[in-house]
């Protein structure tokens, strides 16, 4: 039987994952699950790592997450994309504590209730934290069973029918550790490039094999706009002015620099003298580029100097790279590379 296969190998090539239980030793602490599962969210193992440490240090339940200030948490989350995932997931810790009681949902349908939470993240959570029986299909598993049973659809259409492949071959034993030896079956012999068929627990079944390299089969990518925008770095005493970035939009809750919006067009000379912060002999201290899910930036950085605003918001310019995310890192790099 394949899952027994692929169990049996699992057995002795799971990976070491701090957020993992050993294989075969049943449900694992729920908390850790969802927190790695909300940080792995279109980003890649070795990154989350340290950022998983850092916030477990930080916040070791639920429950002292769900107290800590929302602003310490995006602070946290600096640098690791998709910040809406942080709103939620300060959100949702919310919820569990104090409307759950510091316990997670058990089942799909539970967890799909809560902030941040969708479909694969929801089978995900039930499958590892609870031994549900519940197909967690992330990239890894729809490379694996793509190749597995050879289906040359290109994605994303081909999604419904590697899920249905997935849900249909979880053992009724054990299908945490099922999803999470698929997962690295994915990660470590069945990888995009050079996948190493001969230690694969499924070579004699795998019906692309021959194909392998070339499955999963993906739609061409389309060609990502670039977009154009200003920023302002006001410089005071060491410090430099910040704002919080509304909620909703791009980057939301997070802290950067004040600036026009960012359009392929670009600002016109009145939009970038309305979005000025405050009155200043501004000069051009550069270009910080970044790439997003969806466009590529070009931020011109304006750099001024002078007496603080009034009632605005000033940090010492290390600290304010701290707490922002990437782009707005690139930006304050300009600076002081000037």
């Amino acid at each position: 039987m394949s899952a027994t296969d692929l169990l049996a190998w699992y057995d002795r090539n799971a990976r070491d994952l701090p957020w993992r239980a050993l294989p075969g030793t049943g449900q694992t602490h729920a908390y850790r699950v969802w927190l790695s599962e909300i940080m792995l969210q279109q980003t890649v193992v070795a990154t989350v790592k340290p950022y998983f440490a850092r916030f477990l240090n930080l916040w070791p339940t639920v429950e002292s997450l769900a107290a800590a200030p929302r602003e310490d948490v995006l602070a946290e989350w600096a640098g690791l994309g998709y910040y809406a995932r942080a709103r939620n997931l300060h959100k949702c810790a919310g919820v569990v504590a104090n409307e759950l009681d510091c316990r997670f949902p058990e089942t799909r349908e539970g967890l799909l209730a809560l902030p941040g939470v969708g479909p694969y993240t929801a089978g995900a959570i039930a499958a590892i934290a609870f031994d549900q029986p519940e197909a967690a299909v992330d990239g890894n598993v729809e490379r694996v069973m793509s190749r597995r049973y050879r289906i040359e659809t290109p994605l994303p259409d081909a999604k419904t029918e590697i899920k249905a492949r997935t849900e249909r071959m979880i053992p009724a034993a054990r299908p945490g550790d099922f999803a999470q030896a698929l997962m690295d079956l994915g990660a470590t012999v069945c990888t995009p490039r050079s996948p190493n068929c001969l230690i694969c627990p499924w070579r004699d079944d795998c019906q692309g094999r021959d194909i392998a390299a070339s499955l999963p089969v993906k739609a061409p990518k389309k060609i990502k706009p670039v977009r154009r925008g200003v920023a302002f770095a006001h410089l005071s005493d060491g410090s430099v002015l910040v704002e919080t970035r509304p909620d909703k939009g791009l980057l939301g809750g997070m802290i950067g620099l004040p600036g026009t919006e960012w359009t392929e067009a670009g600002p016109t000379p009145d939009q970038i003298a309305a979005a000025a912060p405050t009155p200043a002999a501004w000069r051009d201290a550069g270009e910080a580029r970044h790439t997003f899910t969806h466009f590529h930036l070009i931020l011109t950085v304006m750099e001024g100097a002078g007496p603080r605003a009034e009632r605005r918001r000033y940090l010492a310019l290390d600290e304010a790279k701290a707490a922002a995310p990437t782009v707005m890192k690139k930006a304050m790099d300009v600076l002081q590379k000037g």
